[in-house]
């Protein structure tokens, strides 16, 4: 059975990162994968939480508050608990100098670390979450964003499908928990409800 995943997951990669692959997607995803750490990302972030805090009102700036122990958590036992557990290897890598797959179209520099879960997607389903509980008109567009991210793990060749998609549910998951720890602290807490 497990074997028989792999297959498919083996699969879906080589399609997204192989099939798909084109001269377009050469140039964007590279910049893409990783434009939250550019310095044009951060000013896309800083806007963002800006505004949340400024013109969002009350409702705003709890997402803003929300988001701190979100990407805190989503990160932190993504990256340093649970690809430690799982350890398995990313696609890109060599294990006693063999490829764990061959014919990788690699965009990007592979990385060290762990392959499962995806980090990236972690964070942005995590947010698209969150936004989409408090902003539900957004939630195509934040939806569509992390799918995007999350796709551009495999197109640049550092994740497998599987990845981004243990990754996805487990962003949603955490954004899932801090919300219902939201309600229960409004249910305790009348004045910071949004409709106070």
């Amino acid at each position: 059975m497990i074997d028989f995943l792999y297959s498919i997951d083996k699969a879906l990669f080589y399609f997204c990162n192989g099939t798909l692959a084109n001269p377009i997607f050469d140039v964007i995803m590279p910049p893409l994968t990783d434009w939250n750490q550019s310095w044009i990302g951060l000013a896309v972030a800083g806007i963002l939480l800006i505004l949340l805090t400024w013109k969002g009102g009350k409702k705003g700036r709890t997402v803003v508050i929300l988001l701190v122990p979100l990407i805190i958590i989503s990160d932190q036992i993504s990256s340093n608990v649970i690809k430690f557990l799982i350890e398995r290897p990313r696609p890109c890598h060599l294990i006693d100098g063999f490829p764990v797959l061959e014919n990788i179209h690699l965009l990007v520099p592979c990385g060290a670390g762990f392959s499962f879960p995806s980090s990236h997607a972690s964070h942005n389903f995590a947010f698209a979450t969150l936004m989409s509980y408090f902003y539900p008109k957004v939630r195509w567009l934040v939806f569509s964003y992390a799918c995007l991210m999350g796709f551009s793990r495999i197109s640049v060749g550092v994740h497998f499908p599987s990845d981004v998609m243990g990754g996805g549910l487990f962003g949603v998951f955490c954004a899932t928990i801090i919300i219902i720890l939201w309600k229960y602290f409004i249910k305790a807490f009348p004045p910071f409800s949004l409709k106070t």
